[in-house]
């Protein structure tokens, strides 16, 4: 049986390697953490690409909205999950970019993703205002999420030093690792930029039981003022069980982006490929039922790749 294994192992390893070696382009995807959203449908839109497009290999890996965007601007992968104010962040090389991304070009708009920040349900905490010594997981650093955490507690006068130096903790870990903090007791908030509901909220709100902290109004005004690329939302009251009204939090759009470098034509067959594929996607997150080709440019902020393009242009989709 160990035998057999092995020879079941090294020949999967040859096929992998033969379908490689007769890819013209082999396509990296880089989508998001363990636990949420991006993770699996990267997964699944890696399979069916790799499928259904001719000349190409693929693969998926995780990855976070900054980190995902520096990787495809250096080409170390064709395809990044990110958010459209993200995207349009490093294009200019301003906010986490500490350099322009001239190499990143818009794939696809999909779904919009909300801020939202967890605490304890018995937790006396009932604002962003009084997170300023407690233990958080706001998210690892190349995360957009994390950069969102960063950028709103600045506009209740905490930063991450300053948690640290009035007592408490900032936890830069996976959104698995922040459910088993918090339903441990060590950390007082969970903080994550993903669709809604969440997989990792759903559990902790089942045990131990959380409550969602809302943006004050006159917050959300100068936030918005300040930062184009996000939306006013709300984390609705139906979204999880024992939620008393819904929650006004950061909204954004999230999107793919590929290498100005891959060729048109491939652009052009990935871009129909994920179209014509709407319903297996919804099989694995039914968020993808928010995904509608006419909002495929919605919020695009930074160029579109001429494969893309051409697609829309076909499909008579315009830039919103």
């Amino acid at each position: 049986m160990r035998q057999l294994g092995k020879t079941a192992i090294l020949a999967a390893s040859l096929a992998l390697a033969a379908t490689t070696a007769n890819a013209d382009e082999f396509i990296r995807m880089v989508s998001g953490p363990a636990g949420g959203s991006w993770y699996p449908l990267g997964a699944k839109i890696s399979e069916v690409l790799g499928k259904e497009v001719s000349g190409i290999a693929t693969s998926n890996g995780p990855g976070g909205g900054v980190g995902n965007l520096l990787d495809v601007n250096k080409r170390e992968a064709e395809i990044g999950w990110s958010y459209a104010h993200t995207s349009y962040n490093g294009f200019k090389g301003q906010g986490k970019f500490n350099k322009a991304q001239p190499n990143i070009r818009h794939l696809a708009t999909l779904y919009p993703g909300a801020f939202q920040t967890a605490v304890p349900r018995d937790s006396d905490i009932t604002s962003y205002a009084d997170l300023k010594n407690k233990n958080i997981s706001p998210g690892l650093a190349k995360w957009s999420g994390f950069a969102a955490a960063e950028l709103l507690l600045s506009y209740y006068g905490i930063s991450m030093d300053g948690i640290k130096k009035a007592g408490g903790t900032v936890h830069h870990v996976s959104y698995n690792d922040s459910v088993g903090l918090m339903k441990d007791g060590h950390i007082d908030a969970f903080m994550a930029m993903t669709s809604v509901p969440q997989a990792s909220l759903i559990d902790l709100n089942f045990n131990p039981g959380v409550r969602f902290l809302g943006v004050e109004s006159e917050i959300m005004s100068k936030f918005m003022s300040d930062n184009p690329g996000y939306i006013k939302t709300v984390i609705p009251a139906t979204a999880y069980e024992n939620m008393a009204a819904d929650v006004p939090t950061l909204g954004v759009v999230t999107i793919l982006v590929v290498n100005k470098d891959l060729p048109e034509n491939i652009v052009y067959d990935i871009t129909k490929t994920l179209w014509d594929n709407h319903g297996e996607f919804v099989k694995v997150k039914k968020v993808w039922n928010d995904v509608k080709l006419e909002n495929a440019l919605l919020g695009a902020a930074v160029p579109i790749h001429p494969g893309a393009q051409r697609y829309y242009d076909e499909q008579g989709v315009k830039q919103q």
